[in-house]
């Protein structure tokens, strides 16, 4: 019995802290993506953070860094998915969140397999009016997909919350939606930089949703 008793607490003690890593990859993925992109996106040439997404950092002689930034991050979101249906066991939630939150890891890997468009003036000499080509338009289906899926997630995860975390539940719902009318806002074509700097900042907003929902969830399953 006591052999029996022994094994079961092992067993115990490693999914937990298996469990706990795949929680700490959704907390490390914000952090790895928005700086990765920022140092980028203040030290690239031609760059500029009000007239240019992020994504169109994924060009030029360096556009492998952020290429590899968003395949990382994706494939962090998803373990992170993993870890949040094993600490979710019970409600519509606990079976639709982690699989929504999984596929917006998937959408970050194909945004960064099928690179976006060259931005007028980014790589440096781009001229304005560019054509969408067949893997921009994959980019931004998968950003899109990828965007709404998270947005649903954020809903779900929220109507868990009310009842007893109404400030969780505010805050996950806001973050969503501020995030998703960004995208609209943005890939509508409109260019403004009114557009772009409000879709950055939406990126930080939704980032910062989702670290502190990690972390909170590595909090609680230690």
């Amino acid at each position: 019995m006591s052999t029996l008793t022994s094994r079961t607490r092992t067993t115990s003690a490693v999914t937990r802290t298996g469990t706990a890593a795949l929680l700490a990859a959704g907390v490390v993925a914000g952090p790895l993506y928005v700086t990765v992109s920022l140092a980028q996106a203040l030290t690239r040439p031609g760059f500029d953070l009000t007239r240019h997404p992020w994504s169109a950092l994924a060009n030029g002689a360096l556009g492998w860094i952020q290429v590899a930034n968003l395949i990382v991050t994706g494939a962090l979101v998803v373990l992170f998915a993993r870890g949040l249906r094993r600490v979710l066991t019970d409600g519509r939630a606990s079976r639709w969140a982690p699989r929504l939150i999984a596929l917006y890891g998937v959408g970050l890997v194909a945004a960064g397999i099928f690179r976006s468009d060259p931005v007028a003036g980014f790589p440096v000499g781009t001229p304005a009016g560019t054509t969408v080509s067949g893997h921009g338009m994959v980019h931004l289906m998968s950003g899109a997909v990828g965007f709404g899926c998270l947005t649903a997630a954020c809903l779900l995860l929220s109507r868990r919350f009310a009842p007893t975390s109404p400030g969780w539940a505010i805050w996950t719902a806001g973050a969503g939606i501020v995030f998703l009318g960004a995208f609209v806002g943005i890939a509508s074509g409109a260019g403004s930089r009114t557009t772009v700097v409000i879709f950055v900042v939406a990126v930080l907003i939704i980032w910062t949703w989702f670290t502190s929902f990690a972390l909170h969830l590595l909090r609680a399953s230690r």
